[in-house]
């Protein structure tokens, strides 16, 4: 497994894992994530408003460590590592929900 970086604007917000480099595009790519990312706030702003650049890069230790940590500490009994998961780097809330914060 490989882990990666999303990146707006140059700020790291979000770390995951993948196969490959190929599979880690195809889902920055996705438009279910970067929809996902227009629905979340950090520090009362959107996270992305689709004009920021985005970029994905290799993951640093210390992100993948996060990644690694979150793994360990996740309580979804039915998720497999194959699963998408997403690490925020930076606290995000839901704009969907009812302002509850969520960290990852």
């Amino acid at each position: 497994m490989d882990y990666f970086t999303v990146e707006i604007a140059g700020r790291a917000v979000a770390s995951f894992r993948s196969e490959n480099h190929e599979e880690a595009t195809h889902f920055f790519e996705a438009e279910d994530f970067r929809d996902d990312l227009t629905v979340l706030e950090s520090e009362g702003k959107p996270l992305w408003d689709r004009k920021a650049v985005l970029s994905l890069r290799k993951a640093t230790t210390e992100e993948a460590s996060e990644v690694e940590h979150a793994y360990e500490f996740d309580d979804d009994p039915e998720r497999t590592i194959e699963d998408e998961f997403v690490v925020f780097l930076v606290p995000v809330a839901d704009l969907t929900d009812e302002g509850e914060d969520t960290e990852d």
